[in-house]
């Protein structure tokens, strides 16, 4: 196994998912779930994310050329996605519980492109080819970042408890705010990619 593969795939998706920074985010989506429907979300959504990333680490840059899709055209579909999530954050849209709207909010945005994002996506494909024999130092680095997010975004139902109701609110108008700017972030990095390179 060559373990600097392992540890810089470990180091990139553990800091691209940003775990703590998500945290605030998944109280949001999951307003008014109890903490135990909280936490089959946060499970759901962290399986979903690794087999993507795993996915995406074996036959990420196949699947992408077969359909003619550019790294700048994920970009720009991850923050348009993460956009409509945060207007409806900013107009309190996401103020009734998600689970009794039908929404699973595990799939989007939760692990599509919060924990598997562009940036996450681009780096496991390019650890991919950094060497003859990454496969499972990859696959294990991936596994293991998750598994880390995965212990603290179940964190979140203390935090929950902590802010309380009208707290819950405060940061929901403050990290729709957060969200919409990394949103444009991330679709503006997709377009100059696209139109600029």
């Amino acid at each position: 196994m060559d373990i600097p593969i392992l540890i810089q795939t470990f180091i990139a998706v553990f800091v691209l998912a940003d775990a703590v920074g998500n945290i605030p985010i998944v109280l949001v989506l999951t307003k008014g779930m109890m903490p135990d429907q909280r936490n089959k979300v946060i499970d759901k959504a962290i399986i979903i994310a690794i087999a993507v990333l795993l996915l995406f680490a074996f036959a990420g840059q196949i699947i992408l050329n077969y359909l003619e899709i550019s790294i700048g055209s994920l970009r720009i579909a991850g923050g348009i996605l993460l956009l409509l999530i945060a207007l409806q954050m900013l107009r309190g849209e996401l103020d009734q519980p998600i689970i009794e709207e039908e929404r699973d909010v595990a799939i989007t945005p939760l692990a599509l492109p919060l924990l598997a994002g562009p940036g996450t996506l681009t780096t496991v494909m390019l650890l991919m080819s950094k060497s003859q024999s990454p496969h499972i130092a990859v696959a294990v680095g991936i596994v293991g970042a998750m598994f880390i997010t995965w212990l603290i975004l179940r964190l979140a139902n203390l935090i929950d408890q902590w802010i309380g109701a009208e707290g819950g609110v405060i940061v929901t108008q403050l990290l729709g705010f957060l969200l919409a700017a990394l949103a444009v972030e991330i679709g503006s990095t997709g377009i100059r990619e696209l139109f600029l390179s």
